[in-house]
């Protein structure tokens, strides 16, 4: 969530109004999303209409372009809502792994992965509006740099920390390699019929991803 950036007065009249304008503000750009999520589940991102998100969210349509500039905004702000939570999940997840002593950099990549396929499912109806391809234009092109970050992320994390040397092509393939297979793999479990089914999906993934990683 957004901080509330509240000021402090003398008279704390001013900063907690601020606080209340924040939460206002927090809460219409959350009942914008909510809305268009589900409009854009229901029809499509093309067939998806401003109209319906407005009256879906109980939001003024100027609300919606002051904060999202129109249905290609609240696309990208999903896609990153979700993606940031995917790579929060798994750096948390690789934090944590170093914490407890593990070391080795496979089994720190496999913590990682399974981390972000469990969001996969957790946030599944938001991930599905992405399985498709689907978007505004230049939306290929932010999922492609996305993808490459991941790969890089991957490699750095996939070599160790000791490594000092660039790294090689068969090491940057591997993790293409990898990160593909986790990418393929969440639009398999966020369309999954249940925990269960995803929960196996996800434990198959890993077992692969080891004995590819290795």
């Amino acid at each position: 969530m957004r901080t509330s950036g509240t000021r402090q007065t003398n008279g704390g009249g001013e900063g907690t109004g601020g606080g209340r304008q924040w939460a206002r503000a927090d809460a219409t750009r959350q009942a914008l999303l909510t809305a268009a999520q589900q409009v854009f589940a229901d029809r499509g991102y093309a067939d998806a209409g401003i109209a319906e998100i407005v009256e879906r969210s109980g939001i003024s349509v100027g609300s919606l372009y002051h904060h999202y500039g129109g249905k290609a905004g609240l696309y990208v702000a999903l896609w990153e809502e979700l993606t940031a939570e995917q790579e929060a999940s798994a750096a948390q997840a690789v934090s944590a792994a170093r914490k407890d002593g593990e070391s080795d950099p496979i089994a720190l990549f496999i913590a990682g992965a399974r981390a972000y396929l469990r969001v996969c499912w957790e946030r599944r109806e938001a991930a599905r509006l992405f399985l498709g391809g689907e978007g505004p234009s230049g939306s290929s092109l932010m999922r492609r740099s996305r993808a490459q970050h991941w790969i890089a992320q991957n490699t750095r994390l996939l070599r160790g920390p000791s490594s000092g040397e660039p790294a090689g092509r068969p090491e940057q393939v591997l993790s293409l390699v990898l990160t593909t297979v986790i990418g393929e793999a969440g639009r398999e479990i966020a369309t999954a019929e249940s925990e269960s089914e995803a929960t196996e999906i996800i434990d198959e993934v890993c077992r692969i991803l080891i004995r590819l990683a290795r």
